[in-house]
């Protein structure tokens, strides 16, 4: 108003005069209107009026005494402006738009209440069934220590979401890279040195002792290896670009400290021994003592990626010819008939030689599914493997006559007898860190310590099946299915998990899409018969014997019942974390003993379930030839 107040107007008479009326300025006057009626300009006007205490006063005008005409311009378009303003705040909204955004809004709200309320219900429901059936809810063996193992985070927040949605320790999580961990430039204090470990070692192996100068012949037959186990055993085929190599089961013993759950029972300086690690039972009966590594695994100790146990390349010349199938490509396999394979295939019930598999109670029993022949859908996906290889090799096999290299670890060899001529020979391989899988980005399954191992059935004296462990499971194949370098059997070692599989390539497991999966190629080649521990196990009498190959091997630690790694680590602990049900870091294998040794078919899962014997196998797309044993150079790869 107080533009309006310093400003004068020029007005005619006629539009103050009688007949026009006059303009109360206490009663309600359009805007526009009083606008109109003071701001109009006459040329012909010698009356000026203004605005003085709400009322409006005319006076005469002269040509030299008011504003000149560059004023009243400036106040005619201050006027105008005002007036428009007002004028379109005074226009109504359009309909169409206003209702448009009421229905944006009733959709944005409705959204937001239904994701509100799936989310209370889903926590509601979770909670509910868990108190109700919590036992529905454990699945793993870590899962049962699901109270305590989530109340050990400090953070509320990580808490609730880890129980309400599953979601546990994400504060911790840390994207993959292609190498894990980052070794410390100065190795931990208290580790020992070489020397300290190398004497405590040769002490626990006295060749000179000569046990067996007091077996009688009895007691020397129970021990000894039949020649044909080390004819056909396997060759392994570790993968070129490792980072957990194979371990010495002595070393890794050096460098942990035994704990109940996460107490330790012994001084870290006692170091458990291969000839004391039973006595570590007397602890709640040994089932919660965990082997638990004395450095942070995640500082890659070189105790633990094993790098020097790196098998010897035995020839140097990196153009030999390596077989691509060292196996039977066409044809029936030799006397796999339903007959004998009734022979050999569950030792419980063992046909014995010269019976009769037809005819009698027992069809049912001998029928091809019970004998682990594969299903008719199974063979016509065979006939077109058998299609491929008869191009790929004219139906002749390769024969290379080489052998591995040397490691430093040495592996385990435990044969029993079953009875009715059949002899399982069981390979038993450990390393001391087990890298887990990665699906979209994210790595499950670490633990310290792990146990694989391979078995190769014989019966008579003919080696009739293979059985390769993958982790919780594997997978069964004939003798004459595989690859093999002369009469030996190769295995390949799968990247970081150590499962083992028949051919070099990737191997999708459990996930659609291969989200999940293994990779092997024909890295270093391993002949486990260059450093290799040798037992005879007797089940029923629970009985392990050092063999006549290896006398002095000590035995105490097969019966150890406790973990060869860590327990899980705390929500709490910052290498931790879950998601979807699935630990980053679980808990330590068992050993030998827990690997189902009695099992009457080559498959480890329950006897009662099938174990179908593959008798072809398929090779992936081949990866790159392994060409060095060196460790890798840790400027080409990314460290987390």
């Amino acid at each position: 108003m107080a533009a309006f107040r310093s400003a004068s107007y020029s007005v005619s008479p006629a539009a103050l005069a009688p007949s026009s009326g006059t303009h109360d300025l206490s009663s309600p006057v359009d805007p526009l209107d009083a606008f109109a009626l003071i701001a109009e300009p006459d040329p012909s006007s010698t009356t000026s009026a203004t605005f003085l205490n709400g009322q409006l006063v005319t006076h005469p005008s002269s040509t030299t005494a008011h504003r000149d005409s560059e004023d009243q311009v400036c106040a005619q378009d201050k006027v105008r402006s005002v007036a428009l303003s007002a004028q379109s705040h005074s226009q109504p909204a359009d309909p169409a738009v206003s209702a448009s955004l009421g229905q944006q809004m009733v959709r944005a709200t409705t959204a937001a209440i239904l994701t509100l309320s799936s989310l209370i219900a889903y926590v509601v429901i979770n909670s509910v069934a868990r108190a109700v059936n919590p036992s529905a809810f454990i699945w793993y063996e870590e899962d049962q220590d699901e109270r305590r193992w989530i109340s050990s985070s400090p953070s509320w927040l990580d808490r609730k979401a880890c129980r309400w949605f599953g979601l546990c320790g994400t504060a911790h999580f840390r994207l993959v890279r292609p190498r894990f961990g980052h070794r410390k430039a100065v190795a931990a204090a208290g580790q020992g040195s070489n020397e300290d470990f190398s004497a405590w070692r040769a002490a626990q192996f006295n060749d000179s002792a000569h046990p067996e100068a007091a077996w009688d012949e009895a007691e020397r037959s129970r021990r000894e290896i039949p020649d044909y186990v080390f004819q056909y055993a396997p060759l392994v085929h570790l993968f070129s670009d490792e980072q957990f190599w194979p371990c010495d089961i002595a070393e890794h013993l050096y460098h942990i400290t035994p704990m109940l759950n996460y107490t330790p029972v012994q001084s870290y300086w006692d170091h458990p021994t291969l000839h004391d690690l039973d006595q570590l039972n007397q602890w709640q009966d040994g089932h919660n003592v965990f082997l638990t590594s004395n450095d942070n695994v995640e500082h890659r100790p070189s105790w633990m990626e094993g790098d020097k146990n790196i098998p010897d390349d035995p020839d140097s010349d990196l153009e030999k010819s390596w077989p691509d199938w060292d196996a039977r490509v066409d044809g029936p396999i030799p006397n796999d008939t339903p007959g004998d394979r009734a022979q050999w295939y569950d030792s419980a019930h063992a046909l014995r030689e010269g019976d009769n598999l037809d005819g009698g109670d027992n069809d049912a029993e001998w029928s091809p599914e019970k004998l682990g022949y594969l299903r008719p859908e199974d063979l016509q996906q065979d006939e077109g493997l058998r299609d491929e290889l008869r191009k790929r090799f004219g139906g002749e096999p390769i024969h290379v006559e080489t052998t591995g290299g040397r490691s430093n670890a040495p592996a385990i060899l435990l044969v029993m007898d079953k009875g009715n001529g059949i002899v399982d020979a069981f390979w038993f391989f450990f390393y001391s860190f087990n890298l887990g899988n990665v699906v979209l980005n994210v790595r499950f399954g670490n633990h310290v310590g792990d146990w694989e191992h391979c078995l190769v059935r014989f019966h008579n004296g003919r080696p009739k099946a293979l059985f390769f462990s993958a982790h919780s499971a594997g997978e069964a194949y004939s003798y004459e299915a595989v690859e093999k370098i002369g009469q030996r059997p190769v295995i390949y070692s799968a990247l970081g998990t150590h499962a083992m599989y028949a051919t070099p390539g990737v191997h999708a497991y459990i996930l659609p899409w291969g989200l999940l999966h293994d990779q092997t190629n024909r890295g270093p080649l391993w002949d486990p018969l260059l450093n290799v521990h040798t037992y005879t196990y007797d089940f029923p009498s629970d009985m392990l014997r050092a063999s006549t190959v290896s006398p002095s091997a000590p035995i105490e630690w097969f019966y150890f019942n406790g973990h060869w790694g860590d327990k899980f680590y705390p929500l709490g602990d910052e290498r931790q974390y879950r998601f979807a049900g699935q630990y980053h870091y679980v808990n330590g294998p068992l050993g030998p003993r827990f690997k189902h040794l009695n099992r009457r078919k080559v498959c480890q899962q329950s006897d009662d379930s099938p174990c179908v014997i593959k008798n072809y196998i398929g090779e992936q797309a081949r990866p790159r030839r392994w060409a060095s044993a060196g460790a890798e150079n840790p400027a080409e790869h990314p460290r987390n």
